[in-house]
């Protein structure tokens, strides 16, 4: 079976390794300092990928549909491994492109356009998972500065980027305590990323994250816990932008991960049965991290983000909570792409009885 690893990295010259200095750093790191190199781990998916009997290989479309169709036409890959994020630098994008390998027929890993779009819109979201009785933070969409600021939401409020995802437009500031720092970030928002804002109740208490792996029949994986505890006070316990991606900035060394999370087997349960009603109701498919707040307050478990197709990194999360489920990295890769060749072959299966 041929897979090509599919990308989209349109200046893949800025993941260039930098020299950091440790001594320059004014905190102990606790992870290596080296910057996330996106197309590094491509190139190591693709061999991890050969290793399970796979001819695989990567392509970097560069925001060129016409380079992915002629690549496509000339090796017939029998599965595209997805990993295009975003489409001439647009996040909103993403779903766009598993739109056209739908129209053009083409097996893909992860989610479908429809999946990927919804869970993007944040709001969208809560409003979907609202419906199902799922918990999670109350909060308003603001779309213009002229509403008021009164919202009737408790203090102390997170302001979130209502269409990104991967921490975009999440920062230390993104807390808020005050009508007057609350319009301030709202218009931060506004100007950075030309989009609504969403502002939430923040839920303070541990945060969850809940992988969920397979296609007709998913599993809950082992959960994971972001531990925050070695948190400065200076920086508020939240998974921001910087913690996710900068290895120069002290929270990136601050919040860690521990898994399996020890958790109480109702809490447990609750967790995994509602992760899965996620993943189900948001039309996730093969792989997908859902990320919670066990609130401190109440003891009560909130849902603040669906992750269709999250970060593959050996070292990341879901990689992580599939280790300790017992699935190697190769395996775990191996079992996405076979997903999406069972439903190809299904499909084939379907239009040919369509046909007798």
């Amino acid at each position: 079976m041929k897979v090509a690893v599919v990308f989209n990295e349109v200046y893949p010259e800025i993941y260039q390794p930098k020299k950091i200095r440790t001594k320059d750093l004014d905190f102990k790191p606790v992870f290596g300092m080296d910057a996330n190199n996106p197309i590094s781990e491509y190139e190591y998916m693709v061999k991890s990928l050969i290793k399970a009997g796979y001819e695989a290989y990567t392509l970097n479309i560069m925001d060129s549909l016409q380079l992915f169709i002629k690549d496509y036409e000339k090796n017939k890959p029998d599965v595209v491994f997805n990993l295009v994020e975003l489409f001439k630098d647009q996040p909103r994008l993403e779903m766009s492109f598993t739109g056209i390998l739908e129209l053009l027929g083409i097996s893909y890993t992860g989610a479908p356009p429809m999946s990927l779009g919804t869970c993007q819109n944040k709001t969208l979201t809560k409003r979907i998972l609202s419906s199902l009785s799922i918990r999670t933070p109350r909060y308003k969409i603001i779309k213009n500065m002229e509403r008021s600021f009164r919202l009737g939401l408790r203090y102390p409020l997170i302001v979130k980027p209502a269409l990104e995802d991967a921490s975009v437009g999440i920062d230390n500031d993104a807390i808020v305590n005050n009508v007057d720092t609350l319009k301030k970030r709202v218009e931060y928002v506004f100007n950075s990323f030309n989009q609504p804002a969403l502002v939430e109740e923040f839920i303070l208490g541990r945060e969850l994250n809940v992988a969920v792996f397979g296609d007709k029949d998913p599993k809950v994986l082992p959960i994971s816990e972001i531990d925050f505890s070695n948190m400065p006070e200076n920086l508020h316990p939240i998974v921001s932008f910087q913690a996710k991606w900068d290895p120069q900035h002290e929270a990136y060394h601050k919040t860690i991960p521990i898994c399996p999370a020890k958790l109480p087997d109702k809490t447990r349960a609750e967790a995994e049965s509602m992760a899965l009603q996620c993943f189900r109701s948001m039309g996730c498919r093969d792989y997908a991290r859902v990320d919670m707040r066990l609130s401190k307050e109440d003891n009560k478990l909130y849902v603040l983000e669906v992750n269709p197709n999250p970060d593959l990194t050996e070292d990341a999360g879901f990689m992580r909570s599939a280790k300790h489920a017992g699935y190697s990295y190769k395996k775990t890769l191996k079992m996405i792409v076979d997903f999406a060749y069972e439903r190809k072959l299904s499909a084939a299966g379907n239009q040919r009885s369509a046909k007798s």
